[in-house]
């Protein structure tokens, strides 16, 4: 009774969540990638090929659609003063996709204005292309990667369901856990990939749109240029 009676009035120790915390195990992030297995591969494949398409484009896409504002003034002033050569010259001096599109437009003066704004065009559907060159293989990263991170689920659960169905009765949560890592860091690895190649994607496009707009507006002031009676 006198032994019940100290244990009851003597308060047992409560570790504090300090002392909670230091026996907690970390994971390091390579550590945690190599779990995935294979799949790994050709996800960190499609995200570097996503990063290195998404910059490449973006300076490349930001210079095309920087002009010098005057660049059409210029372009006005030296056709209304029959300076066809000073025109050309300008255009050629200038690397930008409009000075390309006004350059084929000025060599055309003189054929109808139809054939003028059909060569105008041919020229725009170029520069468009080149602007979007890379984009269709972005889109692939962005639709590629989560899938190939389902598949890395299924292959980890079919692993672990199989080291499950070989260990009988024995079965310990240190055989499922290879298989169980495989499938859950696959789908983080792949879904974090594609939401990010997505983002980079539309990015680009609306800023490809942008300069198309921009490409459009200066193609129609130098056709109505061309439209203008003769003084």
């Amino acid at each position: 009774m006198l032994l019940h009676h100290i244990l009851l009035q003597t308060p047992l120790p409560v570790p504090n969540a300090l002392e909670q915390g230091e026996g907690e195990i970390s994971l390091p992030l390579w550590d945690l990638a190599l779990k995935g297995g294979w799949i790994m591969i050709p996800i960190a494949v499609l995200s570097i090929l996503a990063v290195y398409i998404f910059v490449e484009r973006y300076f490349a896409i930001r210079k095309a659609a920087q002009t010098d504002e005057n660049f059409m003034n210029r372009i006005k002033d030296y056709i209304h003063d029959g300076k066809i050569d000073s025109a050309l010259d300008l255009c050629r001096s200038t690397d930008s996709p409009i000075a390309r599109m006004i350059e084929k437009g000025i060599e055309r003066i003189g054929r109808p204005l139809n054939d003028i704004n059909t060569a105008i065009e041919n020229v725009g559907r170029l520069e468009v292309a080149k602007l979007e060159k890379g984009l269709p293989a972005l889109a692939t990263a962005a639709g590629g990667a989560p899938m190939l991170g389902f598949l890395g689920t299924v292959t980890g659960m079919v692993r672990a369901f199989y080291d499950m169905s070989m260990a009988g009765n024995n079965i310990d949560i240190q055989i499922l856990s290879s298989g169980i890592y495989e499938a859950m860091v696959t789908t983080v690895a792949g879904l974090a990939v594609g939401i990010i190649a997505y983002f980079a994607y539309n990015i680009l496009v609306a800023n490809v749109e942008k300069v198309v707009n921009g490409l459009e507006a200066n193609t129609t002031e130098f056709m109505d240029l061309l439209n203008e009676p003769a003084k």
